[in-house]
């Protein structure tokens, strides 16, 4: 088990700042004294094989989908000192889920720039030709001068052409597209809608289709007897806003957004930055 003061090849630990089922990540400093941030496998059996693939496999999704702007910044992956690791550049902020729940000022004053920004990301992974997978505040990093990072690509795959059953059942069910919850193919557009869902989320406080499990999830994406539109809570929502909200969570793909770039340009011309 690591522990603060251990060393992994260039790298030493300090702090752990995160922790998950699958692994976590650690303040640490290179020898030459900058900060960086050590994500660490936690199974190390050698029969851990499905989740040394996906934390494996997460690792060079990220490593495809540099940007230097949207995206947590990849440093190098691998055997570090004995421990599977990802090392990536070390982001002093929280993610929008926290902030969110605090109604942090550095949220709320730049909220139209944060939509923009995740909006960005996810244009960002597929125009590498990936889908994320896992969209939601949790996710996304802000610092507190608004610079923004999505984060955790453990669940990415490259996008399917045509669009494909996924072989695993995997995300977080309030996010989760109809077409993933029913277990039929799925492409980009399940990224799509799942920025929808934060994006109501972010401006409302409130999850568009509750449930405590993905059936109640869907029974309520699918038959909407409970859905508010965002300007029937906060009517402060431009309405050119809620229009390409309401678009990413139409349930028919065939009437949703089809390109995240198609969504930053309406965003920009909605929110006129």
């Amino acid at each position: 088990m690591s522990h603060p003061g251990a060393k992994l090849g260039q790298y030493t630990l300090h702090e752990r700042i995160n922790s998950g089922g699958m692994s976590e990540i650690w303040l640490a400093t290179r020898d030459d004294g900058s900060q960086v941030a050590v994500r660490l496998m936690l199974n190390n059996s050698p029969f851990a094989f499905a989740d040394r693939k996906r934390f494996v496999t997460g690792c060079e999704t990220l490593k495809a989908c540099q940007d230097n702007l949207y995206i947590i910044s990849y440093i190098e992956h691998g055997k570090i000192g004995g421990e599977l690791a990802l090392v990536m550049e070390y982001v002093e902020g929280e993610n929008l889920k926290l902030l969110m729940g605090a109604a942090d000022p550095v949220l709320t004053e730049n909220l139209a720039q944060v939509l923009i920004d995740f909006a960005t990301a996810l244009e960002v992974i597929h125009d590498r030709g990936f889908m994320h997978l896992d969209v939601k505040p949790e996710n996304v990093l802000l610092t507190r001068n608004s610079r923004l990072r999505l984060i955790d690509f453990d669940l990415a795959q490259p996008i399917p052409n045509p669009p494909r059953k996924l072989d695993r059942h995997s995300g977080t069910p309030a996010y989760m597209a109809p077409e993933q919850l029913q277990r039929q193919p799925v492409d980009q557009h399940a990224d799509i809608w799942a920025w929808g869902v934060s994006a109501y989320e972010l401006l409302t406080l409130r999850k568009p289709f509750p449930g405590e499990t993905p059936d109640q999830v869907l029974n309520h994406q699918v038959n909407r007897r409970e859905f508010l539109r965002p300007r029937d809570i906060n009517g402060d929502i431009p309405a050119d806003l809620e229009r390409i909200i309401l678009r990413c969570l139409t349930v028919d793909i065939g009437q949703r957004h089809h390109l995240m770039s198609v969504v930053v340009h309406e965003l920009r011309q909605a929110l006129y930055i």
